[in-house]
């Protein structure tokens, strides 16, 4: 399980999970299960046709300023895995402290990995620190996605103020293949706003598709955004092929991402176009 860099505050919820699956006389089982309150693993019957999935549930319905959380996922050689989370996660208003989400990936050889949590919605004032780590061998594969949604546009209500830092690094072989960091802080308004900024949007998506082939798919999925509803692009990096979203309308660019991705895990490994069936829930 992930560590926090540093323990939760006092009264605050530090917690994680640690799930590996491991390929053994042809058959895939669960070799590693660790959960640490709030935090809890389900394994539904998967739909037919389709992967093994594993659903990371936070029991204390989101997760507010000072908590920690490390999740941690691990496909063993020749194992295929859906991951994905019961609900959207919800970041409270902080009254100052950030709160941490460590999240490791780690993807053996001739594995294939979908790590597709449900979006992270930021509550106004809220403030969350996230790390993405991710370990490729060269012949592992992963298709990741990861929404953000600025203020509870259900609520009408605006991210104006509070902290979002997003720091991603991905390596294959042992070596840095792509990094990426992303600092949003105090009037964060304003940047929202900015046409030299975000323009507006209230959500943004990132998808990775990391492993043999990958970079075959670019055309294709730059294709598939220009027929789409909201702006996206697609960009080829030392193997790793990064997708953007970004919108004013959550529920669009939500609807939309769940259709490139169900695109991309057909096109680039034969499974059936689309998410976990808790997306639509």
């Amino acid at each position: 399980m992930a560590p926090p860099d540093a323990p939760a505050a006092p009264g605050r919820a530090d917690g994680g999970a640690a799930v590996a699956v491991a390929l053994t006389d042809g058959r895939q089982h669960l070799a590693m299960l660790e959960q640490r309150s709030p935090w809890r693993v389900l394994f539904p019957r998967p739909e037919r046709g389709d992967l093994d999935l594993a659903v990371l549930a936070n029991t204390g319905g989101g997760i507010c300023g000072g908590d920690r959380a490390g999740l941690t996922i691990r496909a063993g050689a020749g194992t295929r895995l859906v991951v994905t989370t019961q609900a959207a996660e919800k970041l409270y208003c902080s009254t100052g402290p950030d709160a941490r989400i460590d999240t490791s990936l780690a993807v053996e050889a001739d594995a294939w990995l979908e790590w597709v949590p449900q979006e992270t919605i930021l509550f106004d004032r809220s403030r969350l620190a996230r790390r993405i780590e991710i370990d490729l061998a060269e012949t592992g594969r992963l298709l990741a996605a990861e929404m953000v949604i600025y203020g509870r546009a259900a609520h009408g209500e605006a991210w104006r103020q509070g902290l979002f830092s997003d720091r991603w690094r991905v390596r294959r072989g042992g070596r840095l293949a792509w990094a990426d960091s992303l600092w949003l802080a105090d009037d964060v308004a304003e940047v929202l706003a900015s046409p030299a900024g975000f323009g507006g949007a209230r959500a943004t998506a990132t998808v990775l598709a990391v492993g043999p082939g990958a970079e075959a798919l670019q055309a294709g999925l730059r294709d598939h955004f220009a027929a789409g509803s909201v702006r996206a692009s697609a960009t080829l990096l030392n193997g790793v092929l990064i997708g953007r979203l970004i919108g004013p309308d959550p529920q669009s660019l939500r609807t939309e991402l769940a259709r490139h991705l169900g695109w991309l895990r057909t096109t680039w490994a034969g499974l059936p176009d689309r998410v976990p069936r808790l997306w639509q829930i």
